[in-house]
């Protein structure tokens, strides 16, 4: 009978895990408090980030120390924002949103990675035009038609745009500016949020199979993978 990692190899494959995490919040945190300054109150795109990182167990020291690279308390952070687009195998659109401090190094490495698994880097705004970019809101109503009609109203009174129900999760959409307010709305039933955040949503999705969606996949993955890498987008259904 085979045997598993040890325990040692998951904990050291999970703090791996932690740690790419951690680099990309604290990017992120760095970014959002230069733009938006570092108090989360009067900066809802760092009191977003904070929400998710605190949620993933980061020391509040560490996010303190991002914040204060960012307004420059510790030294001024060198990291710009850069989005990447392209394709992938069956016609898959994909955009990739970067954090770097050395574009020339970022760019050779999705490039790479979209090469490797049979994708091809667009100019910018090859796929930028599918997108648009909207709010998001997951919550379990378990099926519950009482609950989806509560989160609807609550919902829409609130300033959401739409509110979709499948498989016992409701998925609510709003404008960017509006996400925290219908946040905090839905937040006052009771309910746990699976996850609000600002993202790139396609206007229509693209369908592949067998080997072609192994291929995407794998480069959606290999993308994530790279240190630079905030978030893919893609098309894929």
């Amino acid at each position: 009978m085979g045997r598993g990692p040890s325990i040692a190899a998951r904990k050291g494959a999970e703090d791996a895990r932690r740690g790419k995490l951690f680099t990309k919040f604290i990017r992120e945190i760095t970014v959002a408090a230069r733009t938006g300054g570092g108090d989360p109150r009067s900066n809802p795109r760092l009191r977003l980030v904070l929400e998710k990182a605190f949620a993933a167990n980061m020391p509040k020291d560490t996010a303190e120390r991002a914040i204060k690279r960012g307004t420059g308390e510790l030294g001024a952070d060198h990291f710009e924002e850069v989005r990447y687009e392209g394709y992938g195998p069956g016609g898959v659109a994909i955009m990739v949103d970067c954090m770097t401090d050395n574009p020339t190094r970022t760019v050779a490495d999705v490039r790479h990675a979209f090469s490797k698994h049979g994708g091809n880097l667009g100019a910018s705004g090859a796929v930028a035009y599918l997108f648009s970019q909207v709010g998001q809101i997951y919550l379990e109503t378990r099926g519950d038609p009482a609950l989806e009609e509560k989160v609807l109203e609550t919902a829409l009174e609130a300033g959401a745009d739409d509110v979709l129900n499948e498989d016992g999760y409701t998925e609510v959409l709003t404008a960017p500016d509006a996400l925290e307010r219908v946040k905090k709305s839905l937040e006052g039933l009771g309910l746990p949020l699976l996850q609000a955040d600002v993202t790139m949503r396609p206007a229509t999705t693209v369908t592949v199979s067998g080997e072609q969606a192994e291929m995407v996949n794998k480069l959606i993955d290999a993308l994530e993978d790279l240190d630079d890498v905030q978030k893919v987008y893609s098309n894929l259904a």
